[in-house]
């Protein structure tokens, strides 16, 4: 075993960080997790950030290149993880999709697609906080309209439409917003009006002139009036990856992410108020709590119907309840001879077939769709009693609004090393590196048996990249943390130039690693990963507190061989029945919910897990478009589980599991039903599985690595040495 030299303590405070470096193995590059500044600042609340380690190779949520001769392994304990889509003999289903990344490619691709990034890891991303996380209320959610012609609005949805993933996130109400609210811009022939290697926050959709594309200052694409591009930016802070150069006099329209945040929250809390007043005007449904219709409105299909089409038939046996929400239909009924008599019509809040909310009868009557159509949200009684039981048990529900002395306590772990002090640590060699530190193991020198992980952040690196309160955060919720298949935080030290987190030593190294070298695990194996995972949902979900950012690259192996979660800067306290908008998480993880913009809670993690147990299994996520573009990524996520074309090796219980805990509906996933957790544990593809011989730690894990003592460093890579940084005395660190 080679062990890193000790490093020496400095006279000015911090440690000197030197380490040989190992050669690097450039075929094969991580994903990591990239965290953005919040453009509304958030008193009230600490949003959730991981705090980035390396800027470098991740699952994709943004890839930053290393610096030559740097390693290209960096430590989960530092939030590093970047795009990996190795090609594989075994994967030649996604060999077409690499090949026709090749081929003609649009205004958005050449804007948006990192050309490096393939063969790289996947990374996450966290968005600015959007106005509601803010604490702010409905005027917050105004935003200016700016009058136009019927040709520009018509120029405006024709782009959008033929966006593939602006079409997948409109519905009629959202896209008459965003026409409504992109202002007009215009440039001089020879200006550069996007630049390569800046962030963009702007979505554009061209008006006149001629325009182009320019990569490394070469022209690769011109392009004319009616084109929509840059819409990564309204999602979140994005770096493009090529200019865009007017070579006419040229207008553009253009919408800023803010203005776009405003509209997805907005349109989302009015439809879903709708729902609930729709719900709530139901005779069958009264006396239920407003919460408890929040739940069924969850629950809730937009389904249309074109004219003369019979959405129900008088005989048939109903399993669906329907509310109209525009248009109008017709209901007769067929009499004894044979004849049908008009029993009248419905319109818009008007609602039929709420009985098979109770039971499966036959339909009385026949209701049939008249011009030009009509849009009704329907309900599926399967589904609502899986999640909330029977209107019975529903109307039963008392909620009180809780005082303060009722509200969940939140206690921070007593740590058991609260008397180790930072110049009592000696290093003995790095696991990790990362664009804000490193993270080090370290010694105890007055008892060296006793050996942690040491977070190392540079404070100025923190202060500029504006990531101050997401290192409270991920302190604040670590510390209330003790649960086998999580890594422990003990305590935090400061001085004039970093951060320090007092960690417990995971020597294994992490999953995706091995995964690498594996290409994919045996089921055994990722049964074993995937309900370590489970037990660590189930008590964070315990706790109000989700995660977030599940992958390989944020799990690491213990000396047994199980599972621990080590980022937590995505994950956030969200208390019962309530959401948040922010947009976080790894592009490949990220459920529908979250690109929708419709506010999120737990039920991301069902879905998370569901992606997880398929990399596990096949090698690789789900969904991953070729290339590593994020906006064809996300819309793979849109199509849904159901577009996938499972491995072979994918075993039809797994398959079935996935599907389940992926489901588009957030209600409806499995681990988000009323038996939460639980659910997970008894499906099919756990059968037989020792659950509470796992949370003891006495089930033999089927992947140990080897591990030769705490001092063992032999799972992790050699790192090059790092530049002592400048102080930052601002003080902000005064409660770490």
């Amino acid at each position: 075993m080679v062990l890193c030299p000790p490093f020496k303590w400095a006279s000015k405070g911090g440690f000197n960080l030197t380490t040989p470096v190992r050669e690097r193995d450039d075929s094969v590059q991580r994903r990591e997790t990239i965290r953005f500044p919040d453009i509304v600042p958030d008193t009230s609340k600490l949003e959730s950030t991981a705090l980035n380690g390396n800027a470098s190779h991740f699952k994709k949520s943004i890839t930053l290149p290393v610096e030559p001769g740097g390693s290209s392994k960096k430590s989960s304990y530092m939030s590093t993880q970047s795009g990996y889509s190795n090609l594989r003999d075994s994967d030649s289903e996604y060999a077409d999709e690499r090949k026709s990344s090749t081929g003609r490619k649009t205004v958005s691709d050449l804007v948006q697609t990192d050309p490096e990034k393939r063969e790289r890891r996947k990374r996450g991303i966290i968005a600015p906080q959007p106005p509601l996380e803010s604490g702010r209320f409905l005027n917050d959610l105004n935003y200016e309209k700016f009058a136009k012609d019927e040709k520009s609005a018509q120029q405006i949805k024709k782009a959008i439409m033929a966006n593939d993933f602006l079409k997948n996130i409109m519905d009629e109400d959202r896209l008459l917003a965003v026409v409504d609210a992109m202002i007009p811009q215009e440039f001089p022939a020879g200006s550069l009006m996007i630049r390569e290697g800046e962030s963009g926050s702007h979505l554009f959709v061209s008006a006149f002139g001629q325009f182009e594309v320019l990569k490394g200052g070469q022209v690769v694409k011109n392009f004319g009036p009616g084109e929509a591009f840059g819409e990564l930016a309204i999602l979140y802070k994005a770096k493009r990856f090529a200019s865009i150069r007017c070579i006419t006099d040229a207008k553009v329209w253009t919408l800023e992410r803010r203005v776009f945040q405003k509209i997805m929250v907005r349109s989302g809390r009015q439809e879903q108020e709708d729902n609930i007043r729709f719900l709530s005007s139901v005779p069958l449904l009264q006396g239920i709590h407003a919460i408890e219709l929040a739940k069924i409105a969850e629950f809730l299909k937009r389904e249309f119907f074109s004219a003369g089409t019979v959405v129900v038939r008088q005989g048939d046996r109903g399993d669906k309840f329907y509310i109209i929400r525009g248009g109008t239909v017709v209901v007769t009924k067929r009499e004894e001879d044979g004849g049908e008599i008009r029993v009248g019509t419905l319109r818009r809040g008007e609602y039929f077939g709420e009985q098979a909310l109770l039971h499966q009868d036959r339909r009385l009557a026949s209701v049939t769709a008249l011009p030009p159509g009509v849009e009704c949200l329907t309900l599926e009684r399967g589904p609502f009693t899986e999640l909330l039981g029977n209107l019975d048990e529903l109307k039963n529900i008392r909620h009180a609004d809780p005082r303060p002395s009722q509200q969940k306590k939140i206690s921070v772990v007593k740590s058991e090393y609260e008397y180790v002090e930072l110049k009592d640590l000696e290093i003995i060699g790095t696991m990790g590196v990362g664009g804000f530190g490193r993270v080090e193991l370290v010694q105890y020198k007055r008892n060296p048996s006793l050996t942690f992980a040491l977070k190392c952040l540079k404070k100025v690196d923190m202060v500029q990249q504006q990531q101050q309160e997401h290192a409270f955060n991920e302190k604040n919720i670590m510390m209330t943390c003790n649960s086998r298949f999580i890594c422990r935080l003990y305590r935090t030290f400061k001085d004039n130039k970093y951060i320090y987190f007092l960690m417990e030593p995971v020597l294994g190294g992490d999953v995706w690693t091995i995964l690498q070298k594996q290409r994919y695990f045996p089921e055994n194996i990722s049964r074993f990963m995937a309900a370590c995972v489970v037990e660590a949902f189930q008590y964070l979900h315990s706790k109000d507190i989700i995660y977030r950012d599940l992958k390989p690259e944020n799990l690491m192996l213990d000396k047994q061989g199980y599972i621990k979660l080590v980022d937590f800067g995505f994950a956030k306290r969200l208390t019962s029945n309530s959401k948040t908008w922010t947009f976080a998480g790894t592009p490949e993880y990220v459920a529908p919910e979250i690109v929708l913009n419709k506010g999120h809670d737990r039920a991301v993690d069902c879905w998370a897990l569901g992606v997880f147990v398929h990399e596990l299994l096949v090698g690789k996520p789900p969904f991953r478009a070729a290339g590593g573009d994020h906006m064809k990524t996300y819309t793979l996520i849109l199509r849904g589980i159901d577009a996938v074309a499972f491995h072979p090796r994918v075993p039809k219980s797994a398959q079935m599991l996935i599907r389940k805990l992926c489901r588009a509906v957030p209600a409806e996933r499995l681990g988000y039903l009323k038996n939460g957790i639980a659910d997970i544990k008894s499906h099919k593809w756990f059968l037989g599985f020792d659950w509470e011989s796992l949370r003891e730690g006495k089930l033999k894990a089927p992947l140990v690595q080897p591990i030769a003592n705490d001092l063992d460093l032999s799972n992790f890579e050699k790192y090059p040495k790092d530049k002592l940084p400048p102080d930052e005395t601002s003080g902000w660190d005064i409660n770490f």
